[in-house]
């Protein structure tokens, strides 16, 4: 029991304090709360797993709601988005809620707050607004319209509901203290006119409540026990207390909100505007290019929703930002594909190979095992002829002993194949390699269980035959960020640190079984790296992602 106290982290201690004091364990309820203004990021993923993980280890409901409360950024598709992202990831809520399907509730509690004297119109600017804040050492000073009649007030939220005000000629304030040493609660806005349609309640409303207002109101009608958000939100907590105790009655439960921070991940970054930057400036093709945090990038890229919650789980959630390491997200789907990605063979640069002893015409159907970490992964087969392709860089002429692949006078063995000896390399007029002439030993084939198979050799290489090749649009994949923080320098553009060599296409020659692959599914190209067919791929055209290389090729760089 202790060592299970041990493992939970500060979030799941402060619910078990709470039901150790009393709380009704029926009554816990979660949410997870995202603005649909764009699409889901890895960031957002810590947050989805920790809300509808606290739903499953305590056997209680998960609200999906969006916070919806301004339309100039706000879309159904990215609605959509959202909730395909969250389903891809595993997780089912409870009830799917907007904070639009509460709009007439907000406006009739501020309606109340008007009356009870705790809101009132302001019809200043928002630069005079901010100017009278003060400062966080200076009390602000307040507004000449703070003193309004109520009659005044409510005549005139009234015309600002009903669009007979310009926009932002007025808003609607919460009056609190203006000396108040938490900035935020010097007469935060509540509400702001926008004669804007709103992707749910089209053109019904011209006044969108403020986010401070909508949330906690939104988290109190709903019935959530525990509101988790992350750090930045911390000063905000005793405003959110403060409108809840404006509208609650003695007996109903308040939500409690809690604060855990951020995880960034390095070589990226995950701030929708600037992934919205990445997207308008064109340097990426799509909130799903394949180079994108995105969740939708991810998916693209041949990332499981498994990799990504056990990435999660792995990084925790703690008190104090920091900067994730990359690698970290990387291992996380290379430990997963490894136990679950066919092994197939595919050539990105190929360098044929002639088997000069090897009977021209003849062909031959090896059996190779499909993933040597699933037993019941089955087997396949594989054309070989006397004609293959290898990597250009497993051949060398001349190379020194701690080389083990292919170069004149060695032997190497061909995966599920043979043992061959180069013998001749054939140049072009300039000198390049272009072909390699190899004799086989026709008493090693892989699996026939005779001496010479037995035989130890250093080096295997994977193959394919030329005659069966398919060729295959290649992408390339590799970190977006040529730094760890791209944000850092204050002085810079962070997209003066996009990494150039972020996407290389290429042709590649890949084995015949992958003619009949569907979108998404994830191969291991043996020796080289995780791939995934991307949505591009047909079946005249080939095109795969490249997920992640085999081991981390960025250690050292």
């Amino acid at each position: 029991m202790s060592e299970e106290k041990k493992s939970l982290n500060f979030i799941e201690q402060i619910i078990e304090t709470d039901l150790k004091e009393g709380f009704d364990k029926s009554k816990l309820k979660f949410r997870f709360p995202p603005e649909p203004n764009g699409y889901l990021h890895i960031g957002h993923a810590s947050s989805i797993c920790l809300n509808f993980g606290l739903g499953l280890r305590y056997n209680a409901p998960v609200n999906l709601r969006f916070d919806d409360t301004n339309p100039i950024k706000e879309e159904s598709a990215y609605v959509n988005a959202i909730k395909k992202d969250v389903e891809w990831l595993g997780f089912e809520w409870s009830e799917e809620c907007y904070a639009s399907d509460y709009f007439q509730q907000l406006y009739e509690w501020a309606v109340e707050m008007i009356k009870k004297g705790q809101a009132y119109v302001d019809s200043q600017d928002s630069e005079k607004i901010a100017e009278q804040k003060g400062t966080p050492t200076e009390p602000g000073q307040p507004s000449p319209h703070r003193e309004r009649s109520v009659e005044d007030n409510l005549e005139l939220f009234e015309a600002m509901k009903n669009g007979l005000t310009e926009p932002r000629a007025h808003v609607l304030r919460a009056k609190i203290d203006m000396s108040s040493p938490n900035m935020l609660m010097r007469d935060p806005v509540m509400y702001r006119t926008l004669h804007q349609a709103h992707h749910r309640t089209e053109n019904d409303w011209c006044i969108y409540p403020m986010y401070d207002w909508a949330h906690g109101e939104s988290d109190f009608i709903e019935n959530i026990s525990h509101s988790f958000c992350t750090l930045e939100f911390q000063p905000h907590r005793e405003l959110y207390n403060w409108f809840i105790k404006c509208v609650s009655k003695e007996g109903e439960l308040e939500p409690k909100q809690r604060e855990f921070a951020r995880r960034n991940l390095s070589h990226t970054i995950v701030s929708k505007r600037k992934l919205l930057q990445l997207v308008e400036n064109n340097v990426v093709d799509s909130w799903d290019d394949p180079r994108m945090p995105t969740i939708s990038g991810l998916r693209r890229r041949g990332y499981t929703p498994a990799s990504i919650r056990n990435f999660a789980n792995d990084i925790g959630i703690g008190k104090r930002e920091n900067m994730i390491d990359v690698s970290r997200l990387e291992f996380s789907v290379r430990d997963d594909l490894n136990k679950t990605a066919p092994r197939v063979m595919a050539v990105l640069d190929p360098l044929k190979v002639v088997i000069t002893n090897y009977p021209e015409g003849k062909e031959e159907m090896l059996v190779a095992e499909n993933n040597p970490e699933d037993e019941n992964s089955g087997t396949r087969v594989l054309p070989f002829s006397r004609e293959i392709y290898i990597e250009k860089e497993d051949f060398r002429e001349e190379a020194n002993r701690k080389f083990f692949r292919l170069k004149l006078g060695k032997e190497v063995r061909l995966k599920n194949a043979y043992f061959i000896k180069a013998e001749k390399a054939i140049k072009d007029d300039d000198g390049n390699i272009i072909e390699v002439h190899c004799t086989y030993d026709p008493e090693t084939k892989s699996g026939s269980g005779t001496e010479a198979s037995k035989r130890k050799v250093k080096g295997t290489l994977h193959w394919v035959s030329v005659k069966h090749a398919k060729p295959a649009e290649v992408r390339l994949y590799d970190r977006l960020f040529t730094v760890d923080d791209p944000t850092a320098d204050k002085e810079k553009d962070f997209l003066d640190f996009v990494n150039p060599e972020s996407l290389k296409v290429i042709t590649a020659q890949v084995e015949p079984s992958l003619t009949s692959v569907k979108e998404l599914d994830k191969f291991q190209f043996q020796r080289i790296g995780y791939f995934c067919v991307d949505q591009d791929s047909t079946s005249d055209h080939l095109v795969f992602n490249r997920t992640v290389t085999l081991r981390d090729s960025w250690k050292g760089k």
